[in-house]
């Protein structure tokens, strides 16, 4: 089923989950790798009573690689999170990445 962007839209201000029931904060904007037609990462914003809110202390524009993602629906089912799958994922897309990092403040909302 081809993504459009009415379908990207509609994912903005979604709640996201872990898989295991667990809320982690709403999705704010997304990274896309334009070369390969593919989506990144999401970017949450971490609730502070949230178990990635714990992780990350409720910060905002915290990056979720896209491989965590395993469902969009009306809400957003990530894989759980800990200090180490975020780290292993992280380490993951980087090596994916042929992309030049974005300056801070750029490309984001």
């Amino acid at each position: 089923m081809p993504v459009t962007v009415k379908d990207i839209a509609d994912m903005f201000s979604k709640d996201v989950f872990t898989n295991k029931g667990f809320y982690c904060g709403k999705l704010t904007d997304m990274e896309f790798d334009l070369s390969r037609y593919k989506v990144r990462a999401i970017v949450l914003e971490a609730a502070k009573n949230s178990v990635l809110g714990s992780l990350v202390g409720g910060k905002r524009g915290v990056v979720i690689p896209y491989t965590m993602v395993q469902s969009v629906g009306d809400v957003v089912i990530i894989k759980h999170v800990g200090e180490a799958s975020l780290a292993e994922e992280s380490a993951a897309l980087e090596e994916e990445s042929e992309l030049t990092p974005v300056p801070a403040g750029r490309g984001r909302r």
